[in-house]
């Protein structure tokens, strides 16, 4: 059960980052996504695992500058 809430957690935070850098690669996204998650993965109160998640992926993403001058 845990591990389905999971997924679809995973899911929601990469598609909110992609909602909002649309310009950066969906595998870059998805792989910060699943960073984060692995970080966080044991934490024993998952009520706020979306939102640190989120947090953490998007530290480990480029900003949408640094994005454009690599493209």
């Amino acid at each position: 059960m845990a591990e389905a809430e999971d997924a679809l957690t995973i899911r929601h935070v990469f598609e909110r980052l992609m909602k909002t850098h649309p310009s950066l690669d969906a595998a870059l996204v998805r792989s910060s996504v699943r960073t984060a998650y692995e970080e966080f993965r044991y934490a024993r109160i998952r009520t706020y695992l979306p939102v640190l998640m989120e947090r953490r992926a998007r530290d480990l993403l480029p900003s949408d500058e640094q994005a454009q001058r690599n493209a």
